[in-house]
């Protein structure tokens, strides 16, 4: 293994596969190396979310994953009693971002989908069944050195994992945000005489004696996860016959086949740097948290959306090697951010003391006035707070911005169908209330510019489009932030707001600056 790249990536994960399809779908240079030869034949990422099909859908890969996917069912919380204590579920239609916004799926084909698309790319290597040895770096690039071979890159991401040999290799450390629950997993085919046993929807059991928690997934896949009491024994628990020990409350062998049993010590763990010289770090090599959410795979596809399209412009010359430390400032905190709502739901789900547990109970009863109310789960995701973002801290600014349906030329299509993934200006103001300037400031910084279908003489181009959408939900977007137009990264988070043409001129000019 010999040669130059303009990035490696150091495992062939989830993370390392999506990071390597958008390098590669760039015209990236990029190797991908992982020490395994095959996609791991069994679940364990069985969640993910509107953002992640979104990226999917970007890269071609939607028809692919889908067949894998279903809709996320409502999560049920129940108390120390039995009562109703919360409840999650997704949005109704139209979904903001065109995709149902929780879903659940079977990760060994979706995994398995991920890496062919890769393989077919003509800007990636793969090279599997090698080890990541080390990496040193200077002026000009780094050295990364595997159990044979060597190879320069300019950059390197390391997704390896939790016990990620790259974080290691660059000496960094990870900050303990204090959760530590020791619990099994067990993922379950069940048969039709099971299926009728089970609950409908998925559920959370605050008890007690011993919290856990039932999904439902594709087709006849279940998963518990299940708190280990004091004293119970994880590798005994791990067995078949410990698994079956605790799922006899609901069903027996006779009414399914276990697909994989494990049991775990949940942590919330965040990487105190994320970038070190060339090196960076990305999904669980540089987070971990408890999976009340089903956040983890989400977590790490987040990270290499960030952290790619910033090497795609600073490698492409088009903004400077600064602009890759906001890769921490942003993808840290919204880690930590979101790590620290899902420990406030593990501490609800997981409360011990009968006493606590039954006040827990009262008091969320309580508050919902006596009926709980359906919270939709994605609320709990937060939006960016620092980083590459326009200053004033306006609403909008840092949430995702939303995938509307709009007329395209062949019909009904999704807003990145044709408006791609580069920087991008949408707006509902008319081509009339625009300042001149500002169309050929956005063509120079080559972003796309979007407006309603309305004025003769303003023609669709390479970085114009008309498109007017069909749900309802961009106007429904403006309005609830207040604005009405939007400078859109790569990743499809909001830059920053505006709600008037000389406002958008400004800001547009404001980026140019930073960029530049």
């Amino acid at each position: 293994m010999n040669g130059d790249y303009d990035v490696v990536v150091v495992g062939f994960g989830p993370s390392g596969a999506v990071a390597a399809a958008l390098l590669g779908q760039a015209g990236v240079r990029t190797l991908v190396v992982d020490r395994t030869h095959e996609v791991y034949p069994k679940p364990r990422a069985i969640a993910l979310d509107h953002e992640i099909m979104r990226v999917f859908q970007n890269l071609g890969l939607a028809d692919a994953v889908s067949p894998h996917c279903e809709p996320f069912t409502p999560s049920e919380y129940y108390g120390a009693d039995g009562r109703l204590i919360k409840r999650l579920a997704t949005v109704e239609p139209p979904y903001p971002l065109g995709h149902t916004p929780s879903m659940v799926f079977t990760q060994p084909p979706v995994e398995a989908a991920l890496r062919r698309h890769v393989q077919g790319l003509p800007a990636v290597d793969v090279v599997l069944g090698r080890r990541f040895t080390g990496v040193e770096q200077d002026a000009d690039g780094a050295t990364v050195h595997f159990d044979e071979g060597s190879v320069r890159a300019r950059y390197v991401i390391g997704c390896d994992g939790a016990s990620s040999a790259v974080r290691d290799a660059v000496g960094i450390t990870l900050e303990d945000l204090e959760f530590d629950e020791p619990w099994l997993v067990v993922d379950v085919q069940v048969n039709e005489k099971g299926l009728a046993k089970l609950p409908a929807t998925s559920v959370q059991y605050c008890e007690p004696r011993r919290p856990c928690t039932y999904v439902i997934g594709p087709g006849n896949h279940r998963r518990w996860e299940i708190s280990l009491l004091p004293g119970e024994d994880p590798a005994y628990m791990a067995t078949e016959e410990g698994a079956w020990s605790v799922l006899q409350r609901w069903i027996g062998p006779e009414d399914a086949t276990l697909w994989r049993q494990a049991s775990y010590r949940f942590h919330a763990l965040v990487a105190r740097e994320w970038r070190v010289g060339r090196v960076f770090i990305a999904g669980d090599a540089a987070h971990q948290q408890p999976p009340f959410l089903g956040q983890g795979m989400c977590q790490g596809v987040r990270d290499v959306v960030n952290l790619t399209w910033k090497l795609r412009a600073v490698l492409g010359g088009e903004a400077p090697d600064s602009l890759l430390d906001t890769y921490t400032a942003e993808r840290r905190e919204h880690v930590r951010r979101l790590t620290t709502r899902i420990k406030e739901i593990g501490a609800v789900i997981c409360e011990r003391d009968p006493a606590r547990a039954q006040a827990r109970d009262a008091a969320l009863i309580d508050a919902a006035g006596g009926t709980i109310r359906t919270v939709p789960r994605q609320d709990i995701i937060p939006p960016l707070m620092e980083g590459l973002l326009a200053s004033g801290g306006r609403a909008g600014t840092g949430t995702l911005f939303p995938q509307p349906r709009v007329n395209g030329p062949a019909g009904a299509a999704l807003l990145d169908e044709l408006a791609g993934t580069g920087w991008r200006i949408v707006t509902d103001l008319r081509t009339a209330q625009l300042p001149p300037g500002l169309l050929v400031l956005a063509e120079r910084l080559g972003m796309l510019i979007s407006i309603p279908s309305d004025a003769a003489g303003f023609s669709s181009g390479p970085h114009r489009m008309q498109a007017d959408e069909l749900d309802g939900v961009l106007a429904s977007w403006f309005t609830r932030h207040g604005c009405h137009a939007a400078i859109v990264r790569p990743d499809h988070y909001v830059y920053g707001v505006a709600d008037s043409g000389p406002a958008l001129y400004d800001l547009v000019a404001g980026l140019a600056n930073t960029l530049h």
